[in-house]
């Protein structure tokens, strides 16, 4: 049976540190709330996922929050550099460990399940590397079979250019992927219309 592994990318939830974007509009004490409770929904979603699971935290790990330290979840800490050298790290780290298939996710991607997660593992059965592009042109979800070193490279992230840019290194590298539906990140107060309205008031209360 190969084993699976899901990195899950986290920022230590601080005020004034998480959901910048969304703080601009909203305030940095709503933002934090609606940051906190975003990882509480990720933390239900991973949880039913038929996987281990890896938590990487931005600044400092956190012994004693929401995540559980178990059978199934272990605490890390992302590395120095660009967001492509933290993800890369994470992913050699993974391989070393012995892990076969291994993906990769945040904590803004409202819309994604379990479900959802479990599919891009299977398609690592026969492809090299499959990507969750969002709609903002980066990508919720990336996984690979191997280390690609070559993804995590010469991109601009946090742009609309980032799947694109990983399709294309991909398909020059020669390796086999395939592509889930494109799903919104929540990274501003425009993005929270593609939430049921019922569901954002959820998403900002304390």
């Amino acid at each position: 049976m190969q084993k699976n592994l899901l990195i899950v990318f986290v920022k230590n939830p601080e005020l004034g540190k998480c959901k910048t974007r969304l703080a601009a509009t909203v305030g940095d004490e709503k933002a934090l709330i609606f940051y906190k409770n975003m990882l509480k929904h990720t933390k239900d979603v991973v949880a039913d996922a038929n996987t281990h699971k890896y938590i990487f935290y931005s600044s400092f790990i956190d012994t004693h929050d929401l995540w559980p330290e178990n059978e199934s979840f272990s605490k890390h800490l992302q590395s120095e550099g660009d967001l492509g050298d933290k993800m890369c790290k994470a992913f050699e780290q993974g391989f070393a460990d012995g892990y076969q298939n291994i993906c990769i996710i945040g904590s803004d991607c409202y819309a994604l399940d379990a479900q959802m997660i479990d599919k891009a593992f299977d398609t690592l059965q026969d492809n090299k590397a499959v990507i969750g592009p969002s709609t903002d042109g980066g990508y919720y979800l990336l996984g690979m079979s191997q280390l690609i070193p070559e993804v995590f490279q010469n991109k601009q992230w946090s742009t609309e250019t980032v799947t694109a840019d990983t399709e294309a290194d991909l398909k020059r590298l020669n390796y086999s992927y395939q592509k889930l539906p494109a799903l919104t990140d929540i990274d501003n107060e425009e993005d929270l219309k593609t939430i049921d309205s019922k569901v954002v008031e959820s998403l900002f209360e304390a």
